[in-house]
Order: structure tokens, then C-alpha cells, then sequence
């Protein structure tokens, strides 16, 4: 069910287009009550033309800023020459881009789909045709490994993977082949390798969904590591920690190794455009062959040109590095709340600007939410998930002195906080 402001029955502009998702919508969100009409930088407006701090970034999709002019000065003028023609046909662009992505991030390969699910499914499919094709795996019988916690989507390939009952349930039956082990747990990890079968492992290397959970120092490298040693993939689902958001280029780049496969999606397009991407080495994209997999939008024209523009802007303008020493004041600034407010604040947690705070309360509990909205109420968007944690993720181009007026809200809200609420 919609929220609707309960206190007036007038109709107003936000009450009116929550109505109609309402009533001629899917009921499978559950959103924020305010309807966004505009974006710029690290803010949005409302219908009613109310600003507000983005701290969410469209789930790190946005990581440029809303409507940066270069990516949607390169929208524009691809829009206005060529959007589509399918793969049925080479385009002069692809090509162009493909070269762009794989020099930009180190690979010799790389494949364009459209969303971060479906660049899961691309990793997964990969990960099979190279276990039968290249390992050696009998038929039918490769398995993958994925961590508790874990999220890529709602496709059934990814809820099948999913510890999460509102994903998988009542969709059965789900498929095979799926191994979960604990995540941060290099141990259970090495048990489950043993098993020949075993063809690759999807981790990524911050939980976002989950709630920002961060790994210990040292794990990614170290299950890369076993992963090499039993000849089994290592996977990384870069989709939301990838491009900047977590302090450098990759959340893999802080532990110094690269993934066999890499899964971009969301910021590659600057939040334009549905873009995603998988790169890997010949060795394992050159087991697709022509007609086994692919999409009718996947690598078009306006794609291949947002993706330039939206991955050039993030080095130019040193978003990674500013999202590293902006995430720090973030964490210092919420630590320091923390401490004023041990009964609200269980924990602050995050790297580079993707971060959260948990709420001294039960996944069950609306103390989270009720935050939410009060931060909502003094301009500020951010979201629960799982319950009692509240993921901050502004845009990268946010500046110390917008981060502060941020914080300051944050604060705000929290120190005038009473439980009872």
C-alpha cells in the first residue's frame, strides 16, 4: 500500500501521483511518500518543488551526480543519430566502446547487456560454458557458490542464490546447482572448493543490500586466492561497489587483484541509461559462441555512448578520490553521533561513500523508517533495508561543505530523537 499524507485529504500534487501508482501499479516497492520531478548534482526536487539531499544515488546508479551535462550532452547527440539496430548488425560504436571499457578496467573481453541482473546471469552463464568447455565439469553438473546475504536481482537465477525469504519465496522451484556458505568466512569457502564440481564463486565485495556489511581486510584477496587454487572463478559483483563508489575505481583494487570476472552495472551509464557490462580474459568469454547468448539492446549506440561519457567523467573529475575522503568525514561525523547516541546507534560501517548505520533496535521494528521520514522531513532522502539499517550513498561529486550541511541533518534529527517514537 502507498503511504499517503495522512494529514491533509487535500490533493495535492504528491498525493496525487502516489495515487495513481497505487492504483494502476504493481504493488512490489515499497517507496519513500515523495515524488521526485528533478534532479542536479547531489539534490532532487519534488513536486512541490521541496529540495532534498540524495543520499541514496538511485542505489549507487547516480554516482556522477543527477543529469551530469557531459553524460547527457553524449545522450543527446547519439539519441539524435543512431539509438538501436540490434546486434543483428555492427554499429560504430560497440566497437569503440567495448576497446574503451576493456582498457579502462584491464581486461581482454568484455560483454554489454543492459542490467546489473542481467550481468549477473551473463557471469553465470560464462562461469557454466567454462566449466564445461574449459574445466572439464560432466554436463549438467557445474555448481556455483554464493555467500549468505548476497543480492544481483530478482531474475530467477538470482533469487535462486538469495538467503532472503522476500525474494525467493513462492517462487520455486528455484535452480540447481547453488552453493551458499557464510560470508567473510574463508574457511567454509575452502571446504565447498574441494568439491571438483565447483565452477565458480559470486561474491561481492561489500554487502549493499545486506546493509553495507563489510568484509574483514584481507578476505577478497584471500578467497580469490583459494578460488586459483582449486581452478574455480572468482566472480566479482562490482555492480554497486564498482565505479568509484567505495574509494577507488573497484572495491577489488584495495586487496590488489583481479577478479577472473568483473560485473559493472548502475553508475556505468551515470544513472541515463540501462547499461551493464562483464569483462573477462579470452579464455572464458570465448566459450559463447554466436547466437548462445545475448540481447536485442545490449550494446547499442546510446548505451556504448553514455557508458564513455559517464566512466571518462569519473576519472576526469577524480570522483573515486573524492568519494574516499568523503566517506571518511561521513563515518567520522557518524561515529561521533554515535557516541552521543549508544541507544540509537548500534553501528557505523562503510568504505568510501557507501555506508550505514544500524539502529539499536529489530529488523521488525519502523525505527528506521520513522528516521527515514524525519530526515525526509529536513531534506534529506535516504532508505532502510533489512529492517534497522539505513544505507547513505550521495553522489561522488558531493563537496565537504555539502557533507556537512548533510551531517548536520543527520544529526539533528538523531540527537532530537526520542525512543518512543
Amino acid at each position: 500500500m502507498a503511504h499517503i499524507d495522512n494529514h491533509s485529504n487535500e490533493l495535492t500534487p504528491t498525493n496525487f501521483a502516489i495515487g495513481l501508482e497505487d492504483q494502476y501499479g504493481a504493488h512490489n516497492y515499497h517507496p519513500m511518500p515523495v515524488v521526485l520531478k528533478r534532479g542536479q548534482g547531489v539534490f532532487v526536487w519534488d513536486v512541490e518543488n521541496k529540495p532534498y539531499f540524495d543520499f541514496l544515488s538511485a542505489y549507487s546508479a547516480v554516482n556522477q551526480g543527477h543529469c551530469h551535462p557531459k553524460i547527457i550532452q553524449a545522450l543527446i547527440a547519439q539519441a539524435q543519430t543512431l539509438t538501436l539496430t540490434s546486434r543483428a548488425f555492427y554499429n560504430d560504436q560497440l566497437g569503440i566502446c567495448e576497446k574503451f571499457l576493456c582498457e579502462y578496467f584491464g581486461y581482454d573481453k568484455v560483454l554489454m547487456m543492459n542490467s546489473g541482473a542481467e550481468g549477473g546471469e551473463t557471469a553465470l552463464k560464462l562461469t557454466r560454458k567454462w566449466a564445461y568447455k574449459v574445466k572439464g565439469i560432466p554436463q549438467d553438473q557445474a555448481k556455483t557458490v554464493y555467500a549468505v546475504g548476497n543480492f544481483w536481482g530478482r531474475t530467477l537465477a538470482a533469487i535462486s542464490a538469495s538467503t532472503d525469504p522476500s525474494s525467493y519465496a513462492d517462487y520455486g522451484p528455484l535452480l540447481p546447482g547453488y552453493i551458499i556458505v557464510p560470508y567473510n568466512d574463508l574457511d567454509a569457502l575452502a571446504e565447498v572448493l574441494k568439491d571438483p564440481h565447483v565452477a565458480g564463486f559470486m561474491v561481492e565485495p561489500i554487502q549493499g543490500e545486506a546493509g553495507v556489511v563489510v568484509p574483514e581486510e584481507g578476505y577478497l584477496k584471500k578467497a580469490y586466492e583459494l578460488c586459483q587454487q582449486h581452478n574455480v572463478l572468482f566472480i566479482a559483483d562490482e555492480v554497486q561497489t564498482g565505479i568509484g563508489r567505495t574509494g577507488k575505481r573497484l572495491a577489488c583494487d584495495y586487496e590488489d587483484f583481479q577478479p577472473d570476472i568483473l560485473i559493472l552495472g548502475k553508475a556505468l551509464s551515470g544513472g541515463t541509461y540501462p547499461v551493464s557490462a562483464v569483462l573477462c580474459r579470452d579464455e572464458i568469454m570465448l566459450t559463447i559462441k554466436p547466437g548462445e547468448h545475448g540481447s536485442t539492446y545490449g550494446g547499442n549506440p546510446l548505451a556504448c555512448a553514455v557508458t564513455m561519457a559517464a566512466l571518462s567523467v569519473v576519472k576526469e573529475e577524480k570522483l573515486a578520490e573524492n568519494a574516499f575522503a568523503m566517506g571518511q568525514l561521513f563515518r567520522e561525523n557518524m561515529l561521533a553521533l554515535a557516541e552521543k547516541r549508544p541507544d540509537l546507534i548500534k553501528t557505523v560501517r562503510g568504505k568510501g561513500l557507501l555506508n550505514a548505520i544500524e539502529i539499536n533496535d529489530t529488523e521488525e521494528s519502523e525505527t528506521a523508517w520513522n528516521l527515514c521520514m524525519a530526515f525526509k522531513e529536513k531534506g534529506l532522502l535516504a532508505k532502510p533495508t533489512h529492517g534497522n539499517k539505513i544505507r547513505f550513498a550521495p553522489p561522488l561529486i558531493i563537496t565537504e561543505s555539502q557533507m556537512q550541511e548533510a551531517c548536520a541533518i543527520i544529526e539533528k534529527v538523531v540527537l532530537d530523537w526520542q525512543l518512543v517514537n
